[in-house]
This record gives C-alpha cells, sequence and structure tokens, in this order.
C-alpha cells in the first residue's frame, strides 16, 4: 500500500479486495502447479502477483520475478528483501531478452493473463524443464481457443466467487 502512492501497482488499495483478489487468487495457481516444485518463475510479475504468494506458501522453491518495468522491478526487490523471501530474484528486463538465460530452468512458470496469451505461452513453454513441467496463466472471464494447452476451471471455494480458470500448457 505505501508504494501504491507513487505507483500504480493494484488495482485498489482496500486491504480485503488485496487479500480476495491478490493473495488468495495467487494461490489457486496451486491447483494447478505440479508437485514437487523446485523452480517457478513469474512472468511479467508487477506487483510480484503470483509469484510472492507462491513463494510464501511454497517455502523453499526457487522464485524468479521476471519484469521488465525498472519501477516495479525496484519494488519486486524491496518486497522480497523487506518480508525476508530466500531463493528469490527480480530480472528486471523482458523476458524475451533472456530466453537464453532462462531457457529450460524452470518446473513451472506462472502469470496473470495479459497480452496475446498464444505468443506469451510460446515464450514461457521455452523456460520450462521438460518433462512434466507446466505453463500456466489465470485466464480472462471469456476465454477463447489456445494454440498451446487447455483451459482448466478450479472452483475457488469462495462464497460467491465461483471459479477460476487457468490456461495450462502442460510439457510432455
Amino acid at each position: 500500500m505505501k508504494w501504491q502512492k507513487s505507483q500504480r501497482l493494484i488495482g485498489s488499495t482496500d486491504p480485503d479486495w488485496i487479500v480476495q483478489n491478490l493473495f488468495l487468487d495467487s494461490l489457486l495457481f496451486l491447483k494447478v502447479l505440479p508437485s514437487p516444485l523446485r523452480s517457478l518463475l513469474d512472468l511479467g510479475s508487477g506487483a510480484g502477483v503470483p509469484g510472492i504468494p507462491l513463494k510464501i506458501v511454497l517455502g523453499e522453491v526457487d522464485l524468479v520475478l521476471v519484469e521488465s518495468r525498472r519501477k516495479r522491478a525496484s519494488f519486486l526487490s524491496t518486497a522480497l528483501r523487506e518480508v525476508g523471501l530466500d531463493n528469490a530474484r527480480v530480472l528486471g528486463r523482458r523476458v524475451e531478452d533472456a530466453v537464453d538465460e532462462l531457457e529450460g530452468r524452470f518446473d513451472a512458470v506462472v502469470m496473470r493473463c495479459a497480452g496475446d496469451l498464444d505468443e506469451v505461452m510460446r515464450v514461457a513453454a521455452r523456460l520450462v524443464v521438460t518433462p512434466g513441467g507446466i505453463v500456466a496463466a489465470a485466464g480472462p472471464p471469456s476465454p477463447r481457443p489456445l494454440a498451446l494447452g487447455d483451459w482448466v476451471t478450479v472452483d475457488t471455494q469462495r462464497k460467491g466467487l465461483g471459479t477460476r480458470r487457468f490456461a495450462v500448457y502442460r510439457i510432455s
């Protein structure tokens, strides 16, 4: 909330909204992620969701937050330090510029849906260890056909909130 004053990181500063729409929503990724999970990349991390809440819950997982916008990358570095999350780092550049460095290093890549999902899924799939790796993107309310993967519906188990869709591509 402190950083929200200087940067528009999230849609609201209401604590209940933040818990429901950012933290709890991030944890829904657990329903589609492989287990065990040793390494995770959050692509286009922005305010650190879903990566930071997943790291808090998963503990020992190695986390890389990829964020190309300098101010948001600075926020993410500060958040990791202040929360005291070990085995987590921020890569402050476009993922397309880091594919060679990151290729095949992660058990899973997660992201909140933004931009051309088919193109982002193709790039993200290159970062995943095969076989058994996964790319998961929180989907829009009205999903369209995917070039890679399938739509998976997860029950939110929250009164009145129904289900959440994820575009999930499992590497075989």
